[in-house]
């Protein structure tokens, strides 16, 4: 096989980029849990996201020019390479916002409320683009640029919904009732996850069944990998915006918190 020597090389490549990202942010971690840490020079998650950027050209490349042509689809499935990556980030961040959720309604801590703003609107985002990838798969793929395929659909609806959370959090002005209902909001929005990963499996879709599943693959490595390399890529880049939009929602709630009261001020003559 011609690219079997590669496909090793490639494959050892990824999981060693997999497993250093994981390193890098366990140790980042350990670093946030001592109290005299050191000051970093720069934001933890710049260095992600800097790497995130170049794996990210450098995996759009190898899909663009060196991955083999799909089988069946040719060319056109070179789309692939980022569009799989971005459904699966998709989910990522919405099931990050639902489990957020309920760690709020469960310990009222303000902090996890920045963590379902965020991760929602890096969700929203990374949906559009899940969707405008697929559209522009679906006209050479179907001969249309929308069917309401069940795949399709539920994807939108999934994305839609928390777009809704989003925008009830732009009207509700009271940060207590904001972080509570979207919370609620949130977790209903949530559903929507699993049943558009199922969609195709329950309902007759033209939307392929799972290629990656425990069981196994169904996609050649040479290939997998790069698949995999640019899912790295959009991994570590979806991190670096989730803790840029954190710390703007950490700053927001924290701005948003009341004036402490002055001291009282007692009164000529009058002893406590």
């Amino acid at each position: 096989m011609v690219y079997g020597r590669w496909t090793i090389s490639g494959g050892m490549i990824t999981i060693a980029i997999g497993l250093l990202g994981l390193l890098y942010l366990l140790v980042v971690g350990a670093l946030g849990l001592r109290p005299s840490r050191p000051v970093l020079p720069v934001a933890w998650e710049q260095p992600m996201g800097l790497v995130g950027l170049v794996l990210f050209v450098i995996g759009n490349a190898l899909g663009l020019f060196y991955a083999p042509a799909e089988r069946f689809m040719g060319e056109t499935g070179r789309i692939l390479y980022v569009h799989v990556p971005a459904a699966w980030l998709t989910m990522v961040c919405f099931l990050v916002a639902a489990t957020a959720a309920l760690g709020f309604l469960f310990s009222g801590k303000r902090h996890w409320d920045s963590v379902v703003e965020s991760a929602c609107e890096v969700g929203v985002v990374e949906g559009v683009l899940l969707l405008i990838l697929g559209s522009i798969f679906a006209r050479p793929t179907w001969g249309v640029w929308w069917s309401w395929d069940p795949r399709l659909t539920s994807s939108a609806v999934m994305m839609l919904s928390f777009v809704g959370v989003l925008l009830l959090r732009g009207i509700v002005r009271d940060p207590d009732r904001r972080a509570t209902w979207s919370a609620v909001a949130t977790i209903l929005a949530g559903v929507n996850v699993p049943v558009t990963y199922m969609s195709v499996k329950w309902w007759r879709s033209l939307h392929q069944i799972q290629s990656e599943t425990m069981k196994g693959s169904a996609i050649d490595g040479s290939m997998r990998w790069i698949l995999y390399f640019n899912t790295f890529a959009f991994l570590f880049v979806s991190v670096w915006f989730l803790a840029r939009r954190y710390r703007l929602a950490e700053a927001r709630a924290e701005a948003e918190m009341p004036e402490p009261l002055p001291p009282a001020v007692p009164r000529p003559g009058v002893t406590a």
